[in-house]
């Protein structure tokens, strides 16, 4: 499938300060807006584990938070638990921990201690603003790119609107690589 000439484009665009993994000069960035309650980001996220096992250095994967409170009661503090965890270096980590535990959802703590957190370090960040103020940011990114649901990806700042299964998003993403 082809990305549409006319999709809505990535407002803000991927920087350091975002999660990614991947080299920064791949030919392919991927950029997730999720919500780690989702059950369809849910769904997805093992299809984005294979997509970059597949690809390899040629994609860059980039998530952004974007929790649907009004419908998922843990998805914002779970968002909290990730950038928590990305003060101390684990946020893909957490990431993972979260959607493979999705149903699991109100005790982000045990994850931290999981992961190998420092709990106290990770309680207190908890109990602040400044992660909070971050999936905000997040979010207001996500609105003006023009994503209301989850899970919404861009593929080279183009969103992409088909179907979010291995096949169709390899072959999305195929299409978006530069020529070589």
């Amino acid at each position: 499938m082809k990305l549409e000439q006319h999709a809505p484009r990535l407002a803000i665009p991927v920087t350091d300060k975002d999660h990614a993994q991947g080299p920064a000069d791949a030919p392919i960035t991927l950029v997730e807006y999720g919500d780690y309650e989702c059950p369809y980001c849910g769904k997805a996220y093992p299809v984005v584990k294979e997509l970059q096992q597949k690809l390899g250095d040629r994609l860059r994967f980039v998530f952004r938070n974007f929790p649907l409170n009004t419908l998922h009661e843990h998805a914002g503090v779970a968002a909290q638990a990730a950038e928590a965890a990305a003060a101390q270096g684990k946020f893909w980590e957490m990431h993972d921990m979260l959607y493979e535990n999705q149903q699991e959802l109100d005790d982000v703590q045990q994850y931290a201690l999981r992961i190998g957190l420092e709990i106290y370090r990770f309680e207190a960040d908890m109990s602040g603003e400044r992660f909070a103020k971050r999936v905000r940011d997040d979010f207001r990114g996500g609105v003006r790119s023009g994503v209301n649901g989850t899970p919404t990806f861009f593929i080279n700042d183009v969103r992409y609107n088909g179907q979010h299964t291995y096949d169709a998003m390899l072959a999305a993403l195929e299409n978006a690589a530069p020529a070589q």
